[in-house]
């Protein structure tokens, strides 16, 4: 069968380097370029896949030209989400770009527009989306066993973007201090703060379990840290035809939910009209009322399989049966998701409800 040939351009996310490690451990793949202006911010990943010399590059240009991709993975600054989806989609290749989807709707519209020019497909990674307790939640949604969703709740963050580096490895909280005022994270022009950074998970799944549908208006609020130029909690508040839903995002969790889950715990509480569904990040159970068992109880999650535990599997698996992206990496789900983002961007500027963005 064909081994699928992937670049992986700009590291400025982190989660490049787990991307690339997926691209690795699969059997029909292979780490054909790896590019950013420093060679430093990719070392960490060089070393640990033992990338050679020959597939190293600092121009996104040359990089592709010279080992030409099959697919693309990107993980840039929000701000330059645009910007790298349309230097790639140039060469006509696919594209798998890490999450958030973009830092505006016009940019997001942008990308979707290069990338159907070519032919190719765009999808956005949301890391969350290959959790077995979210695929779980969604079959019993589907399933019908909570009802019609009328509520979803989410709380999403971690002690803050620089504690960790890929693989989820440990930052000492010394480096981390030294790093804030130099990280593009905590530079608005970048796109940082943390309502960027979360608020995607939380609409985007959260447009997800409620079958698509669109809110009406939005109203959000953000933090304002003292010394910082970008917000580290925010909520907000999403009206639809029928009810609210709530997204808070926080950088300053009291420990990182994928060790230790904080107070809030991260994650989803989804409301229907015959139950609900409790799930949290990277838990091995979802707790479930329905009318039949209104005192609760809890459910293991489901086992997820090939081609599903991963974007770099469903990228592949979609490429090699001729298939669209679809579900929580497909750019139209992914655009109300963005619609929503904007929204409460322009709401918590203006400090006033305001309508959907279209």
């Amino acid at each position: 069968m064909k081994t699928w040939r992937v670049a992986g351009i700009n590291f400025d996310h982190m989660h490049m380097g787990d991307n690339l490690r997926m691209v690795y451990n699969h059997p029909r793949a292979e780490i054909v370029g790896i590019c950013h202006e420093e060679r430093e911010r990719m070392q960490d990943t060089i070393e640990k896949l033992n990338i050679h010399d020959d597939r190293i590059f600092s121009d996104v240009d040359e990089c592709i030209e010279k080992t030409q991709p099959d697919f693309a993975i990107l993980c840039p600054a929000t701000a330059k989400h645009g910007e790298y989806t349309q230097r790639v989609a140039a060469h006509g290749i696919h594209i798998l770009i890490e999450k958030p989807f973009a830092a505006s709707l016009a940019e997001a519209d942008a990308m979707i527009e290069a990338c159907k020019k070519t032919g190719r497909l765009l999808a956005i990674n949301w890391p969350l989306a290959w959790e077995p307790c979210y695929v779980t939640a969604k079959r019993m949604i589907d399933e019908g066993k909570i009802g019609e969703v009328l509520e979803v709740h989410h709380y999403g963050g971690n002690r803050g973007p620089l504690f960790h580096v890929a693989d989820k490895d440990e930052v000492s909280p010394e480096e981390v201090q030294r790093e804030k005022n130099k990280s593009w994270f905590f530079k608005k022009a970048h796109g940082g703060g943390s309502m960027l950074d979360y608020l995607g998970y939380g609409v985007t799944l959260g447009t997800w379990f409620q079958g698509c549908r669109s809110p009406i208006e939005v109203t959000a609020t953000v933090d304002q840290p003292i010394g910082l130029e970008v917000d580290e909690h925010s909520v907000t508040i999403a009206r639809y035809e029928h009810g609210l839903s709530k997204f808070e995002t926080r950088w300053g969790t009291f420990t990182d939910p994928w060790v230790y889950q904080p107070q809030p715990k991260c994650g989803f509480v989804i409301t229907g009209t015959k139950g609900t569904i409790a799930a949290y990040d990277y838990e091995k159970q979802i707790r479930l009322q329905t009318v039949e068992h209104p005192e609760g109880f809890e459910m293991p999650v489901d086992k997820i399989e090939e081609p599903l535990q991963n974007p770099v599997q469903y990228m592949i698996h979609c490429l090699e049966n001729d298939k669209p992206i679809e579900g929580i990496l497909s750019p139209d789900l992914c655009r109300i998701g963005q619609q929503i983002i904007d929204s409460a961007v322009q709401s918590a500027a203006e400090k006033r409800t305001v309508p959907l963005v279209e």
